[in-house]
């Protein structure tokens, strides 16, 4: 199986990060266009994130991690199969802070500056405005102090850039962040599977923690009440006369009130693990 991974930008590092906690990582740091993993039969083939598209639809990786604004912009046909949380941005239409476009409406016969080109022709065919698209490769932020378009369709995820531009945002055509996405042939895949089994156990068990505590038994319906779980503590018997050993999964940010009101409920003994991946 091949995995293509975003060689460069924002996108870059955490799908490494992803991948390796998922337990593959590559076995060198060097980022040629395909390198080995530590599993025999599966590579990794660093690409750009809007060719990770297109080489998941031609099946020259059966897998990758990219953008789900470049899985629109490509307009190919692939599986996605999971969100992952990270690479977090909108794809919006802006606009000079002195112009007098304040609404989609205003966009007629005015030229729009974009990297995304079959995004924007969809969007503009979608919402009847006739306008035409300066397509760039970079820098789209500039196009409208150059003087070579009115507006632009760009990606923006704090929106520091378009404030540095003085642009305004006059509408949010979409919202995107990093997906894994499949080659529908490849689907079913076994490794493909493991792969997503692999990384959404990951995903499921960011922010949460373990808890192993000790309880009198008269105490264990107090205790449920304070720490239900995910699905209901494992409550097990132990050698002490009336103590009851209960394991329960719970998000970290319920942790810092949880311990307390255990304690006051009669736990002991309490001990905090980190949760490395969790499977439903």
């Amino acid at each position: 199986m091949i995995i293509a991974l975003p060689g460069k930008g924002r996108l870059s590092e955490p799908s490494l990060e992803l991948l390796n906690s998922a337990g593959i990582w590559i076995e060198s740091r060097d980022r040629r266009l395909m390198v080995p993993t530590n599993k025999e039969d599966i590579y990794v083939l660093f690409a750009r994130a809007k060719d990770i598209p297109e080489y998941v639809y031609k099946n020259a990786s059966q897998v990758g991690i990219t953008g789900i604004d470049m899985v629109y912009e490509a307009g190919v046909h692939v599986e996605v199969l999971l969100k992952l949380g990270f690479g977090k941005a909108k794809i919006v239409v802006a606009v000079p802070d002195n112009s007098e476009i304040t609404s989609l409406k205003d966009l007629n016969g005015k030229a729009i500056a974009t990297e995304y080109r079959r995004l924007a022709e969809r969007f503009l065919d979608e919402n009847d405005i006739d306008a035409e698209i300066v397509e760039v490769t970079g820098s789209c932020e500039i196009a409208p102090s150059i003087g070579i378009a009115d507006a632009i369709i760009d990606l923006t995820s704090t929106g520091t850039t378009l404030r540095l531009n003085r642009l305004r945002i006059v509408h949010e055509i979409m919202e995107s962040q990093a997906v894994l996405i499949a080659n529908k042939e490849a689907v079913k895949d076994f490794n493909v599977q493991a792969l997503k089994t692999a990384i959404e156990s990951v995903l499921n068990a960011r922010g949460m923690v373990y808890l192993m505590m000790n309880v009198p038994e008269d105490k264990l319906d107090e205790v449920k009440r304070i720490a239900p779980g995910l699905k209901g503590p494992t409550v097990m018997k132990v050698e002490s006369n009336g103590m009851l050993a209960i394991h329960v999964v719970i998000k970290e940010e319920e942790l810092f009130e949880a311990v307390q009101r255990l304690k006051k409920a009669g736990a002991i003994d309490i001990l905090v693990m980190p949760v490395q991946r969790l499977i439903f």
